[in-house]
């Protein structure tokens, strides 16, 4: 397939699940009511962390796609996008989803430089979408400020939802209103995260793992990273038992302190570790960990020099 003729919808797609506070009303409301998976990101928020501008700096270095997008079209999602939010049904394979941002587009030029570069559009009511050559997936903006991209299906609904709502469960709104004015970058499950990975995945699995048979309990999770002078880790899993519960948040303290002993001679590595505390209350497990940002920062350089090596290769 021509990479060129997918540049701006791979990009788009790419870059909104990829940078995953309080969710905006009117994004949440385009999210399919069906959603299981639901997560993120206050760009805005990043922008004024040092964490969070190292984080977003990465795209600029490492995505060559984006930096063509911003050379073509002038759009720059580090500059020009405020907040991201991308949501799925949950089903096994992630084949689709709808991925939202809310942030400053110039729709007519991106549209004409996409169709330039071999895109081809469908018109879905009012709505213009731009879709790779074989229409599996796209991108709609659906005002001057929103721009909805994912599977061709996932952005039709969305579409739809702006003239016939269809709020998600009260339940999930909760979660996600807890969980996004919290954090800064954040995500949830409703469904067990086990049940999120393809079919096939578990095949050669490790069938005596301790830890891996305890999360087949969890029934439900979330996590979110709060940017600042300390980063911030929060998680919370829901065990279908207390017992269950107990049982992982033992696991995990175990597993902790073997990583701890592991950890001896790196002195950033073991301060994350410390930091971390487990708690298990009822049917959830709790986790939590911290590290000055400029630290954090230090220890994610050898990942990018090892990511840099093997894309030599």
């Amino acid at each position: 397939m021509n990479m060129k003729a997918q540049l701006l919808t791979a990009t788009l797609i790419t870059t909104f699940s990829g940078v995953l506070s309080a969710a905006d009303p009117q994004l949440l409301n385009l999210v399919m009511p069906d959603a299981k998976v639901v997560a993120g990101v206050n760009v805005q928020q990043a922008k004024g962390t040092q964490f969070g501008q190292w984080v977003l700096n990465q795209l600029q270095t490492q995505d060559a796609h984006l930096q063509e997008l911003v050379t073509l079209t002038g759009f720059d999602p580090r500059r020009d996008v405020q907040e991201l939010l991308v949501a799925s049904d949950g089903q096994p394979g992630g084949k689709t989803g709808l991925a939202l941002a809310r942030g400053n587009f110039d729709s007519a030029k991106i549209l004409g430089l996409a169709t330039q570069h071999g895109a081809v559009t469908e018109i879905y009511g009012t709505i213009t979408i731009i879709e790779d050559p074989k229409q599996e997936g796209g991108f709609a903006f659906l005002s001057s400020s929103i721009v909805a991209a994912g599977d061709i299906a996932s952005v039709k609904g969305a579409i739809d939802r702006q003239t016939a709502a269809q709020p998600l469960p009260a339940a999930v709104l909760v979660k996600i209103n807890q969980w996004s004015t919290s954090q800064d970058a954040w995500g949830i499950t409703t469904v067990p995260p086990a049940s999120l990975a393809p079919p096939n995945s578990v095949k050669g699995g490790a069938p005596n793992n301790p830890l891996g048979n305890a999360t087949q309990s969890v029934q439900s999770a979330a996590g979110g990273v709060k940017f600042g002078s300390n980063v911030v880790f929060s998680a919370e899993a829901v065990c279908d038992t207390a017992q269950n519960a107990q049982t992982l948040g033992d696991l995990m303290k175990l597993m902790l302190n073997v990583a701890q002993m592991q950890a001896a001679n790196d002195p950033n590595a073991a301060a994350l570790i410390k930091s971390a505390t487990i708690t298990a209350s009822g049917t959830s497990v709790k986790v939590s960990a911290s590290l000055p940002e400029d630290v954090f920062t230090s220890m994610l350089q050898p990942h990018k020099t090892q990511i840099q090596r093997e894309r030599k290769r």
